[in-house]
């Protein structure tokens, strides 16, 4: 059986912490920023971690375990 592949756009969207935990950017930031608060945008500049509900089905994309 050959090699499971990464999947490719999940290894540009996703870093794995030393402590093995996944590292994620936060979504709706990237146009009509103008309508925002600028509360959240500075918020959503901040990296935050996969949630337990999703962790799963990403370490999966990512071939992890």
């Amino acid at each position: 059986m050959p090699k499971m592949k990464t999947l490719s756009g999940a290894k540009k969207r996703y870093k794995i912490t030393a402590s093995g935990g996944i590292k994620r950017q936060k979504a709706f930031r990237s146009h009509i920023l103008t309508s925002k608060t600028r509360k959240r945008k500075r918020q959503l500049r901040q990296n935050s971690m996969v949630d337990s509900a999703n962790l799963n089905l990403v370490s999966r994309q990512l071939v992890i375990g």
